[in-house]
């Protein structure tokens, strides 16, 4: 598992925003091609 801090840079907040489709939420879990953005799913 790896932590990413979108904080840290405009690149980890540009690939989150990828993975999210511009959504800004939290947590955005990335496990092989399954993407799951917030607490209760979505994206």
């Amino acid at each position: 598992m790896e932590y990413v801090n979108v904080f840290e840079g405009n690149d980890n907040m540009e690939a989150m925003l990828e993975y999210s489709r511009g959504e800004r939420k939290v947590p955005v879990i990335v496990e092989n091609e399954n993407v799951t953005v917030g607490y209760k799913g979505g994206t």
